[in-house]
């Protein structure tokens, strides 16, 4: 069965509640004192990259960045739900600052998960103590998020005897976050035994931080290229002293990294939502507020609260796995990122709208957070690299499980709506049943081969396991509690009925696009697969959204 967070008994990682509280504290002080509105729309505005702030976060006064360090070596020892907690904090204020912070964690994992004692105390020492900005040097520009073909070379250097003493670096690396302004980097390169990463310093001969790009958002952030022209190392730079393990390496963190910037996406989005909620109760339109109109309220803004509800809920999960020792969720990171920037995106621009015309003006804000947010959906994996990996993966799980993955989700849905039948679980649990049939067909018939019908399976699975989760935490709430939880509950049925349709819609797309099905054939599977249940889950949404305009605009009963 799909782990949820009530079956989690290992020891966590990380920080106690309380801690990590202290540590999100910090956040509005840092925004009252250094990164007011004014100062990033100015730094958006002028293009800066504010080093010295960057700097001062992790100076003595603050030091964010001991959240992510081991103990051992100076930091915090923080887990994956405090990093974030604190990265989507960090995004709700400026995502291009955040962007610039998440690097320096970026440019870390690779000595975290890889590094020799050594390497550890003299790099992550550098970082804890505040003297280093780092980048993470892997994309290049003609590969992309394909790390297989990496052009970037690390030729060994031996001695007079044979044995390897460093390293002779050449290549490009693109779109490095900090790369321009890096104290040091960690650099993927191809070795003869296979990609490695190495530490390069800046000032390096031969090694070259060019000029930052101009971009349609994250102004705050630096995003440069490197060049690297017979750059020698010593071999006491190569991380974990072994060549060939940069892949494995960098796959280890993907489930970390890219939950990251789902938490980044988030953050932003609903820093976007909290400008258009107000706005909404202030403005006065033929003669009522804006937050009291359906065809406002119910377009813009009540589907992102019901998404953001759904994805907020899946990464607390997924982080709470890593915190037990999960390593292995490279696919749930990926569903993460997937979901969360996407949604994030599709909220910023109907912030925009809600606005109306203010929403365009810079000085409102929404405009920036939706040129920021857009790179979500590209940075770490673009979406269409993600629905790749997460259709892969699941297709091959569901066929080497006969199926056992989605079916046992189905039955957990089933479940848990015998015990409470006000979150939505029976759709959840038919929309994981077609789904899994859809996917055992789909292999059958070779459809597997379609790009396309991949990335119809992909977004099926994201939405369904994404949905799972939502549920878990809804059915676990008394019904008639407090107006937080009926607010979570509501929007687990509304958000049930987006799941149930976005299934249905993709089965017949699958089904009828192809041309290889009957109609008989088609009518006979939707029917096996009780395809027909699913447009009831939208029963009462209406009236959900109502009660979530209730609690989110306080409107007087």
């Amino acid at each position: 069965m799909s782990p949820s967070v009530h079956e989690t008994s290992a020891p966590l990682y990380g920080l106690d509640d309380e801690s990590r509280q202290m540590v999100l504290d910090v956040v509005p002080k840092i925004k009252a004192r250094l990164l007011t509105r004014e100062t990033i729309l100015d730094f958006d505005r002028k293009e800066v990259f504010p080093e010295d702030i960057i700097r001062t976060l992790l100076g003595p006064d603050i030091g964010l960045q001991l959240l992510f360090i081991p103990e051992a070596y100076g930091g915090m020892s923080g887990g994956a739900r405090d990093c974030c907690a604190l990265t989507r904090e960090m995004a709700g204020v400026c995502l291009g600052v955040a962007t610039a912070f998440f690097a320096i964690q970026l440019g870390a994992d690779p000595l975290i998960v890889g590094g020799t004692d050594a390497q550890k105390e003299k790099w992550l020492g550098a970082i804890a103590e505040g003297r280093s900005l780092v980048a993470y040097a892997v994309t290049e520009p003609g590969a992309g998020s394909n790390l297989a073909s990496l052009k970037t070379k690390a030729d060994p250097i031996c001695d007079a005897s044979g044995t390897v003493t460093g390293y002779r670096i050449n290549g490009t690396k693109q779109f490095i976050s900090t790369g321009g302004y890096a104290d040091f980097i960690t650099v993927l390169a191809v070795t003869p035994e296979g990609p490695s990463f190495f530490v390069v310093e800046k000032g390096t001969p031969g090694f070259v931080q060019g000029k930052g790009e101009e971009k349609h958002g994250i102004r705050a952030s630096n995003t440069s290229p490197l060049t690297f022209t017979d750059v020698c190392v010593p071999i006491e730079n190569l991380v974990g002293g072994v060549p060939g393990q940069g892949l494995k390496q960098a796959n280890s963190v993907f489930g970390y990294t890219r939950l990251m910037v789902a938490a980044m996406a988030l953050g932003a989005g609903e820093a976007a939502l909290s400008i258009a909620i107000p706005y909404a109760r202030d403005r006065i339109q033929f003669g009522s507020p804006l937050s009291e109109k359906q065809g406002y309220t119910h377009k813009l803004i009540v589907p992102h609260i019901v998404r953001f509800e759904a994805a907020s809920s899946y990464l607390d999960e997924i982080a709470l796995r890593i915190d037990s020792g999960d390593t292995n969720l490279q696919v749930e990171g990926a569903i993460a990122k997937l979901f969360a920037s996407e949604t994030a995106n599709q909220a910023a621009d109907d912030a925009i709208q809600a606005l109306g015309g203010y929403g365009y003006i810079t000085e409102f804000g929404v405009e920036k957070i939706k040129r920021d947010v857009r790179i979500t959906c590209i940075y770490e994996g673009t979406s269409e690299i993600l629905q790749n990996i997460i259709s892969m993966f699941r297709w091959k799980k569901t066929w080497k499980t006969k199926g056992a993955f989605y079916r046992s989700i189905a039955d957990e849905m089933e479940a848990l709506h015998q015990k409470n039948n006000h979150a939505g679980c029976l759709y959840y649990g038919l929309a994981a049943q077609a789904l899994n049939r859809t996917i055992l067909l789909a292999h059958e018939k070779h459809l597997t081969r379609s790009q396309h019908v991949m990335f119809c399976l992909a977004d099926m699975m994201t939405y369904v396991e994404i949905g799972a989760s939502l549920a878990r935490k809804a059915a676990a709430i008394d019904f008639g509690s407090d107006p937080q939880g009926q607010k979570i509950q509501a929007a687990s049925r509304i958000f049930a009925a987006e799941v149930a349709e976005l299934v249905y819609r993709n089965i017949l797309r699958i089904l009828m696009g192809n041309g290889l099905f009957s109609s008989a054939d088609i009518s006979n599977f939707l029917e096996s697969i009780s395809c027909q249940k699913l447009p009831f889950a939208c029963e009462n949404t209406i009236q959900d959204m109502d009660r979530i305009c209730a609690i989110v605009f306080q409107h007087e009963k």
